[in-house]
């Protein structure tokens, strides 16, 4: 019987391997996962795993859609499985925590150009900027000292 991952990739025309879908299962458990957090969840599914493996395996899933690669100003790329929907993100400033934010309507995109220069737009991306529910209630804010280690 195929896993839920292991169905995916074959709907993408992927082959299934063990890496794909390790890491398939970790950005699926842990949206907007970081690279090295992806390393880190895939590493505990299948023991050891290359860096280069993993990062060879977000590329072929990105392209195939079945991942989506963000990276909002000051962070580092994350991966999330939630696609084809034209969502949106809210950015803690103080954390850099990270939550969806759905669309104002249901369809692609959910936003219009006030002008599209000759542009066929299927696709708006948005991102909030603000402070989460646990930073907020911080008398003193925190401060990330390395940006490209958000969690």
């Amino acid at each position: 019987m195929d896993t839920r991952a292991e169905g995916r990739l074959r709907e993408a025309s992927l082959r299934v391997t063990r890496p794909r879908v390790a890491v398939l299962e970790a950005v699926s458990d842990h949206p907007h996962a970081d690279t090295e957090s992806v390393i880190r969840h895939t590493r505990e599914r299948l023991g050891e795993v290359s860096h280069q493996a993993v990062y060879d395996v977000l590329r072929a899933l990105t392209a195939a859609g079945l991942v989506r690669r963000i990276q909002p100003t000051g962070s580092v790329a994350r991966y999330e499985a939630r696609v084809g929907d034209n969502h949106h993100h809210v950015v803690c400033r103080s954390c850099g925590a990270i939550a969806d934010v759905d669309c104002a309507v249901g369809g692609a995109p959910c936003l219009h150009a006030s002008q599209d220069h000759g542009f066929v737009i299927d696709e708006a991306e948005v991102v909030y900027w603000g402070t989460c529910p646990r930073c907020s209630t911080r008398t003193t804010p925190t401060s990330h000292p390395d940006r490209e280690d958000i969690r």
